[in-house]
């Protein structure tokens, strides 16, 4: 079975945005957005989904990626 890995990371480079900007932004802790950024979580509430792709300016498939097993 595959799995979901959040590419946070990347989205925040593309946009030049800080992990404590991105936290203020979405009202967050950064210790909880340092978790999905380093795709140490399980689970994402989708209001906070909506507040990232918000204070990001995209869209869920640009943060959420699906990873097939070899």
């Amino acid at each position: 079975m595959g799995k979901i890995v959040l590419r946070l990371d990347r989205v925040m480079a593309d946009r030049k945005m800080s992990l404590n900007e991105l936290a203020e932004r979405v009202g967050i802790s950064n210790v909880n957005l340092s978790k999905l950024k380093n795709n140490r979580v399980t689970a994402i509430r989708f209001s906070t989904l909506q507040a990232i792709c918000e204070a990001l300016d995209c869209q869920p498939g640009d943060i959420l990626e699906f990873e097939k097993d070899e």
